[in-house]
């Protein structure tokens, strides 16, 4: 006889069928969004990755290019003293020239040596002034893939932010998991029942046997994976937004020092970014595809209930 507080067998596995079929669908949905969102974030951190190797490779051509003009300045000030000494060469009448010509092998003159020391400044003036524009052609080329590939990486971050902000238990799903480990209980003592009463119970015995599993994983880790992923994408795009920014701001002609010390200070300042970026797109990875791994183990659950139930 059957207690009155326990349901049936029959309607304690129409309830448990009504309560635990689907749940996996909907964890599918989640697996598959987390998988898009790894996917997404990694591209952030590739582009993060390539936006601080291109910006200490630009910080290593600008000190290059630094040393290269400063010694074109030196070279343009060393021509500018000959300049001045010419003309004041010219101003005195050449009396050694004069004395030179009367001998068979007469010596150059002072005139002739600051003439020849004057061609040899200027053909290093031009080789300075023409290594110093490749310098600068491939620092701003560097700047610009950096700048394009942290623009990469904000809008890959934040799209990883949504995603991640989206891609959680809902209530709706919560309550179902929950309302399914409460119809496998009641399915629990209904067999008791029926085991009782005599009655066939293997069929019930594996839903149970199946769908306990529930009681054993905690669904809250998906939302706590899907917050972490969503803190550091946030992260990962503010960063990434400021060092584009500022790598664009960098990367314009400055031809103060003071303009110059800027450029600088903001070059150093967009690398700091795209390493912070690199970062919370790498956590925010991290998150995602412990969040898949998290999810898979209840839809393994999900999916070995809804088996038993067919």
């Amino acid at each position: 006889m059957v207690s009155a507080n326990v349901l049936s067998l029959d309607d304690a596995l129409r309830a448990t069928y009504t309560a635990c079929i689907g749940i996996n669908d909907e964890l599918t949905d989640l697996k598959k969004m987390a998988g898009i969102n790894t996917a997404i974030t990694s591209i952030g951190t590739v582009a993060g990755g390539v936006a601080l190797g291109t910006g200490i490779a630009k910080a290593k051509i600008d000190a290059v290019a630094d040393k290269v003009e400063a010694e074109l300045q030196a070279e343009i000030n060393r021509l500018n003293e000959l300049a001045a000494r010419q003309t004041y060469l010219d101003d005195i009448p050449d009396f050694t020239a004069d004395f030179d010509s009367s001998k068979s092998n007469p010596a150059p003159s002072s005139r002739s040596a600051e003439s020849a020391t004057h061609a040899t400044a200027s053909s290093t003036i031009e080789q300075k002034e023409a290594e110093l524009e490749k310098l600068t052609a491939q620092s701003k080329k560097l700047g610009n893939i950096r700048t394009g590939t942290l623009a990469g990486a904000t809008v890959a971050d934040t799209a990883g932010a949504i995603i991640a902000a989206k891609n959680k238990v809902d209530k709706d799903l919560q309550t179902r998991i929950d309302e399914c480990k409460l119809a496998v209980k009641d399915l629990q003592s209904s067999v008791m029942q029926a085991r009782l009463n005599g009655q066939d119970i293997t069929k019930a015995q594996q839903i149970i046997n199946a769908c306990i599993e529930y009681d054993y994983i905690d669904v809250s880790t998906i939302n706590n994976r899907a917050k972490g992923a969503m803190v550091s994408s946030i992260i990962g795009a503010t960063t990434g937004l400021a060092g584009t920014i500022t790598s664009a701001a960098a990367n314009r002609d400055n031809d103060t020092d003071s303009n110059k010390q800027k450029e600088k200070n903001l070059n150093s300042a967009s690398n700091v970014f795209a390493g912070a970026t690199t970062v919370a797109s790498g956590v925010a990875t991290v998150f995602n595809a412990t969040q898949i791994s998290t999810i898979k183990k209840v839809a393994n659950v999900a999916q070995n209930c809804e088996e038993a139930l067919k």
